[in-house]
């Protein structure tokens, strides 16, 4: 994959073609026609070459059915925290915490911390584990609120291509404002193939166990602390 985008880096460096010598005129004519070729071959290397936009699988907005044995409690679930480049819609690459690029033609359709947040939202209410979950907002009444920050969300390159995330979450009592819940993943997911279709497939894999992990340790909290 690197050599790919090695090799669509280098382009348009051709030789422009040479003038011959001959008979009167020829040298206008010759000239002329390279000049006639040079902007064509421009026109050509500037053609906009057209993006493509990924996005992760997001749980459909069933209608909320809620457990007969249901926690008491009001989620309210805020935005994650991460760097400019998961709040934008490039597809990140590297193999160093240190240097990372972004792929120019390949995107996300949504910031990667905003389509997280979205499948976790989504998975909390299907799981009809609590009386209700949202968004956080400032008018919002709740009982326990979620944040965290996302750290990796990108392609490693190198010998063997994979897909990692990592982030951290922390639940807060509204009540006390005591954190009472912490959980961290981070996991390298093999990718499967060659190209960045493949890639986006093992990040989304990768963030439907991360969701699927989270979930199942709440859920672990509130049965070790019931809420009266």
């Amino acid at each position: 994959m690197m050599q790919a985008r090695l090799n669509s880096e280098v382009s348009c460096v051709r030789k422009m073609p040479k003038l011959r010598e001959g008979a009167p005129g020829a040298p206008r004519r010759a000239l002329f026609a390279a000049a006639a070729l040079g902007i064509a071959f421009l026109y050509g290397c500037g053609a906009t070459r057209s993006s493509k936009y990924y996005q992760l699988t997001v749980p459909g907005d069933a209608a909320h059915v809620e457990k007969a044995d249901a926690v008491p409690v009001t989620l309210l679930l805020g935005a994650l925290m991460t760097s400019h480049l998961y709040r934008e819609d490039r597809i990140v690459y590297g193999n160093t915490a240190e240097q990372l690029g972004t792929y120019e033609y390949q995107r996300w359709a949504e910031p990667p911390a905003d389509m997280i947040g979205e499948v976790l939202l989504r998975e909390l209410r299907a799981s009809g584990r609590y009386r209700a979950v949202y968004y956080r907002r400032s008018n919002m009444q709740g009982d326990f609120a979620l944040r965290g920050r996302l750290y990796d969300f990108k392609e490693l390159t190198g010998g063997q291509l994979s897909a990692r995330v990592t982030f951290e979450l922390e639940m807060r009592n509204l009540k006390t404002g005591a954190t009472v819940w912490t959980h961290y993943y981070t996991h390298d997911e093999p990718v499967g193939g060659k190209d960045v279709a493949a890639v986006v497939a093992a990040l989304d894999r990768n963030v439907q166990r991360s969701v699927d992990e989270v979930v199942a340790s709440l859920d672990q909290y509130f049965a070790a602390h019931p809420v009266k």
